[in-house]
């Protein structure tokens, strides 16, 4: 008898403990979701519906009649395509540029043997430490001097270079058997050779993840293009979105169908990576 009662104590324990975590995960889910759901809903009100505030009422979160139209009209009231080409362009070029050099100094740091690897490893590491807004004005200044100022260059080259992106993939590479390494040397492998065929094809989580953080980041940033570029037609689009803010009021309807416009390439680089995150979970498993 008591052993039921101490069974039927263990399960109305397990039940809360599910009913617990259930409740606070769409609690959880609702309160990270709200602010998109309510991106979605004034993307497609007139005007008059939307309040800068927090609504009265759930119901004025729906729209009274779905204006499809607000999506036409960005392009109408700002160069929008412009701006859509810009921030891909930059984004595209800065993602493979750091991507790149991050793979190239990571894999010397980690495979290959030369005097003061470590110390130079550790120098470069310790720029991390550098809060961003202290770096901006002297690489402002250095790229006067370059005569770079309002260009696509002032926008990508100081991006391309992440000590984070390298500390990254080194400790990705260190993971992989040497095994691997010795034997494409003993069939005449050059360490470039080693590098493209041996360890890149091995590190795609690793390099899925970076190029997700690195595309998100770029996409996304809004001082760095503020500051380096003058001429409208050069804005990307966090700086172009700037438009439909005026002195004293902001056409949220067309600001937040442009915002709108402007995640979707991110949702597409999450979905499309996303298969190489479970992979390196699985991985990650395996070798614990």
């Amino acid at each position: 008898m008591d052993l039921e009662k101490v069974k039927r104590h263990h399960q109305r324990k397990q039940i809360f403990k599910k009913v617990f975590s259930y409740t606070f995960l769409i609690v959880g889910s609702i309160t990270m979701l709200a602010p998109f759901l309510w991106m979605v809903t004034t993307s497609l009100k007139n005007p008059g519906e939307v309040s800068a505030f927090t609504e009265s009422s759930w119901r004025d979160w729906i729209p009274v009649s779905f204006v499809w139209k607000n999506y036409a009209r960005v392009f109408q009231a700002v160069p929008f395509l412009r701006f859509y080409f810009n921030s891909i362009f930059v984004t595209v070029c800065t993602t493979v540029g750091q991507v790149a050099t991050s793979a190239m100094a990571a894999y010397a740091f980690a495979r290959l043997q030369f005097p003061g690897r470590d110390k130079i490893f550790f120098g470069y590491l310790a720029t991390m430490m550098v809060p961003g807004a202290v770096t901006m004005i002297p690489v402002f200044i250095l790229l006067r001097y370059l005569g770079w100022v309002d260009t696509y260059k002032a926008m990508i080259f100081p991006g391309i270079f992440s000590a984070y992106g390298t500390f990254m993939l080194r400790q990705f590479f260190l993971t992989m058997p040497r095994e691997l390494e010795d034997a494409a040397k003993i069939d005449g492998c050059s360490y470039f050779g080693i590098f493209w065929k041996i360890i890149l094809p091995l590190s795609k989580p690793a390099l899925a993840t970076l190029t997700t953080f690195t595309f998100m980041g770029s996409w996304m940033n809004f001082m760095w293009p503020l500051i380096v570029i003058n001429t409208h037609e050069k804005f990307t689009l966090p700086v172009g979105l700037s438009y439909f803010q005026d002195m004293y009021t902001t056409n949220y309807t067309l600001l937040m169908a442009g915002s709108m416009m402007m995640i979707l390439p991110i949702l597409i680089v999450f979905m499309f990576n996303q298969r190489f995150f479970v992979e390196g979970i699985k991985l990650a498993g395996l070798k614990g």
